[in-house]
């Protein structure tokens, strides 16, 4: 099985996150950010992974250090529960579309952290939510989990849809790419590493 566990404490927030990327059971998600909790449960519902996450963190300065350390965690996590990589497809890309949005995630499980983000939000806030910190998880994610991922919305108006679309577009590619794939012997590198 291909899971991991991990509690760590700063000054600023104490995370306790578990996952199995074999199994879809159980998505509990507690982060004290409403929406960030919604975020998350899509996330892990459409990358069919069983995701457990329970945060304390500074939510009377605001949602920063929650939202950024819970994508530092996860990344950590996923990283872990990736092993070595062998035989799985190594990248995944996926187009969601949210009503009059269009989200697209494209990632590739390389072992090099890089983010591209193109996305506006009008909206400046959703809930305790900022919405400027989507981009800022989603760094801590693709650092941490080692990875290239490519964030992009392709036309939309409301911010809900477009973070929304980021969030399950990036969940579907990281099935694709977590995926066993039996045409692949080994792992997915000329190099013999990832």
């Amino acid at each position: 099985m291909r899971e991991a566990s991990l509690t760590r404490k700063t000054a600023e927030t104490s995370i306790e996150l578990s996952l199995n990327l074999d199994v879809q059971e159980p998505v509990l998600i507690d982060t004290g950010v409403g929406f960030f909790d919604h975020m998350l449960t899509l996330f892990a519902r459409h990358s069919r992974m069983s995701l457990d996450v329970k945060v304390d963190g500074d939510l009377d300065v605001d949602s920063h250090h929650t939202v950024e350390d819970v994508g530092i965690v996860l990344g950590l996590c996923l990283k872990e529960a990736l092993g070595d990589k062998a035989g799985i497809n190594r990248y995944g890309t996926s187009f969601v579309p949210m009503d009059e949005t269009l989200g697209m995630a494209s990632l590739d499980l390389s072992g090099r952290a890089y983010l591209v983000f193109d996305a506006d939000f009008d909206n400046p806030k959703l809930g305790a939510f900022d919405t400027e910190l989507t981009e800022e998880f989603f760094q801590a994610l693709a650092f941490n989990t080692q990875m290239n991922l490519h964030l992009k919305i392709l036309h939309g108006k409301n911010t809900h849809h477009k973070i929304e679309s980021l969030f399950k577009a990036t969940g579907r590619a990281l099935r694709e790419a977590v995926t066993f794939n039996p045409d692949i012997h080994g792992i997915n590198s000329t190099k013999g590493t990832l």
